[in-house]
């Protein structure tokens, strides 16, 4: 008999009864409670999600629960992988958010609502992967987009730190991030509802059994319509550029926390839904919507990262690097479609298997990230790293799990990150042997830019460790930082195991990474095997024992910081006192912050990201030729957001003004308007009978 029936039972009692805790028990109590059982639908998804990796399969109908058609969940290896991850991530965040909301009082993520929800959330994140129709899985889909909406939110009255001090959240900003993300969040609904309407209509019916069957039956014109509707909806649910102006609004201003599951978790599912409705209930398709996604996932992890690069703000800069790695992903299930395009099933089935790995890898650091920042947010109140620094010493568990963390971010061994963008570029190099132009272009260029986000990526995160964690702090209240609570620490601990679990021994995943592949229709790569990773094609012979890169850099850290150690006992050593120039003791404003770090990669990239400045002089009332005060004034804005969706806000601003004149109290004038459209919709009618 399979667990997952009994799994994803557990998983839903759990968030029920949380629910009702968030609602009716006190303070503290409802925190340790809802805490405790929202790690419950992390375990209980998480077994689901593993069972489904290790071979099981579950399907089932529940005609009560949705009305007209019914409930229908399965739950397959590719759906496994994706629950799996989020109950990983759930489990571990849930214990550093009991610490996390003990100390924020009964407001913020301690309130009663946030409580509530969080477990509804956790809920919906195992589930969405278990839909097997159009009508559950836009009903389980508009469940976490309403959820993570709530919890956006939870801030949005201020904020309170520990050790009395308070700290002014900015409300304005946080009510602007969740407008952002439920118009953004909406719109993708819209486009969702719109594609799989179309789909179903053309194929006969909802379910995903009757789609996957019905879809080579559909004109090619319609189902490239259909795939442009749902990859724009999934995409930007993966926060990809351009789709991506909600993701850096809304993930620094969610409490840590909510951070943590929002980039490690729900960003993942809009990955899960392009290949799920692309690779597997499409079918595939010509190469044209795979060059697309290839263009789409190539622009996100340049743009995403050197925004990164620009951002003072620790979580803004955390937010823009999900942007890059999901942009990773998309690249690399981008050219397992190009290359089942183009008949080669065993570089299709290489090439997703690397992004589907990456999902995993970015899921581990990236949650680990959040909380390392969140645990800095908790302690200083400062999210600017302008103002940040010397946490290494009053915070080293967390400056050390964050390092960690970094390190798999930056993709160079040993990192966990390192292994799932080693084998994408294998996948890409390789896919050169393919015939056509355009995969003679595009492959070298995605080679090119991955390895250009890669090195961006070393100084994002060199700035975010260096400025934030070593340098001298800047603010008193970074001076004052102690180390977070014990549950913090245990949380991030768990997620540390992972990522280092990973970096060392990914053959874990080998089995369960070929059915989640072959779930799709593509046969297993066996790129993953026992303690290593090896990559076995026609033609091919490349291996990466991970084990043995950790042995070596291990060694040569070893002889590197030894033996001069060795040597320098042999000589006669000499306390004195270095000479300064006559300047003293160095100051925090003679180091880098983290605006002037990043200026040298502005001024490479500046005709890209477009940096505006600003001085303002303000001379002396009696004199204009005296100044009394100068105000230099610099920014990096999003150059995509301030093309983009600028004049299209400015513009709809304008209609709605325009629209005014319309209403303008007259009943007979509204009585026209009734006549006027029901006379154009019977003209419609005929016209189309």
């Amino acid at each position: 008999m399979s667990a997952i029936p009994a799994a994803l039972a557990t998983a839903t009692a759990l968030a029920a009864t949380g629910a009702l805790a968030g609602l009716g028990l006190p303070y503290r109590l409802r925190v340790a409670v809802v805490g405790v059982l929202t790690a419950g639908v992390g375990v209980a998804g998480g077994t689901a999600g593993v069972a489904a990796l290790g071979g099981s399969r579950w399907r089932a109908v529940y005609s009560g629960l949705v009305p007209l058609a019914g409930a229908h969940v399965a739950v397959d290896a590719l759906a496994g992988l994706f629950m799996a991850v989020a109950g990983a991530v759930l489990a571990a965040v849930a214990v550093y958010g009991i610490g996390y909301a003990t100390g924020h009082g009964a407001h913020g993520l301690g309130s009663r609502t946030a409580q509530a929800v969080l477990p509804v959330f956790a809920l919906s994140l195992v589930l969405v992967p278990v839909a097997a129709a159009v009508s559950t899985f836009l009903l389980l889909w508009e469940l976490m987009a309403l959820t993570s909406l709530f919890l956006v939110l939870a801030e949005h009255r201020g904020g309170h730190l520990p050790l009395g001090r308070s700290r002014e959240r900015g409300s304005p900003s946080v009510r602007q991030a969740g407008t952002w993300y439920a118009v953004m969040t909406h719109l993708g609904l819209v486009l969702l509802l719109a594609g799989f309407a179309l789909f179903a209509a053309q194929a006969g019916g909802e379910t995903f059994a009757t789609l996957r069957a019905g879809a080579h039956g559909i004109p090619p014109t319609v189902r490239g319509l259909v795939f442009v509707l749902v990859a724009l909806a999934f995409t930007s649910k993966a926060g990809a550029v351009p789709l991506h102006a909600w993701l850096p609004r809304a993930h620094p201003e969610a409490p840590s926390p909510v951070s943590a599951l929002m980039s490690a978790a729900m960003v993942n599912l809009g990955i899960y839904g392009l290949v799920r409705t692309g690779l597997d209930l499409l079918g595939g398709g010509p190469a044209w919507w795979w060059l697309g996604l290839l263009a789409m996932g190539g622009a996100s992890a340049v743009y995403g990262i050197l925004q990164a690069a620009m951002a003072s703000d620790l979580k803004r800069l955390l937010a823009y690097s999900t942007s890059e790695n999901m942009g990773l992903v998309l690249t690399g299930v981008g050219a397992s479609g190009l290359f089942a395009a183009h008949g080669d099933k065993p570089l299709a089935a290489l090439a997703l298997a690397a992004a589907l790995l990456h999902v995993v890898n970015h899921a581990a650091f990236k949650a680990l990230l959040f909380c390392a920042a969140g645990s800095v947010l908790r302690a200083t109140g400062l999210r600017d790293l302008d103002r940040l620094g010397g946490l290494r010493a009053r915070m080293p568990v967390t400056a050390a799990l964050f390092a960690l963390a970094a390190l798999g971010a930056v993709a160079l061994p040993p990192g966990n990150g390192f292994i799932s963008e080693w084998l994408l570029l294998q996948s890409l190099v390789h896919g050169l042997a393919v015939p056509g132009v355009a995969v003679a272009v595009v492959l070298p260029l995605s080679v090119a830019l991955i390895a250009l986000s890669t090195g961006i990526a070393a100084a994002v995160f060199v700035k975010a460790l260096g400025v934030g964690f070593f340098a001298r702090p800047r603010d008193e209240r970074a001076a004052a930082a102690r180390e977070a609570p014990p549950l913090m620490l245990a949380g991030m601990t768990l997620l540390a195991a992972g990522v280092v679990a990973l970096a060392l021994v990914p053959g874990l995943l080998g089995h369960g990474l070929d059915r989640a592949v072959g779930a799709v229709g593509l046969p297993g790569s066996g790129a993953l095997t026992w303690g290593g990773l090896g990559v076995r094609l026609t033609d091919i012979s490349a291996r990466l024992e991970p084990l043995w890169v950790v042995a070596a850099l291990t060694a040569a850290i070893v002889l590197a910081t030894g033996l001069p150690r060795l040597y320098g006992r042999r000589r006669r050593r000499v306390n004195a006192r270095l000479w300064d120039c006559g300047g003293g003791a160095p100051t925090p404003r003679m180091t880098y912050t983290a605006t002037s770090f990043a200026e040298p990669l502005q001024r490479v990239f500046d005709d890209v990201l477009a940096p505006e400045q600003d001085v303002d002089v303000t001379p002396v009332r009696e004199s204009a030729y005296l100044v009394e005060r100068v105000r230099f004034q610099h920014r990096v804005p999003d150059r995509i957001e301030h093309r983009l969706y600028e004049p299209v806000l400015r513009a709809l601003a304008s209609t709605g003004r325009a629209a005014r004149r319309l209403a303008g109290g007259s009943v007979h004038l509204y009585l026209g308007y009734g006549f006027a459209g029901l006379v154009v919709l019977l003209l419609a009618l005929v016209v189309g009978w």
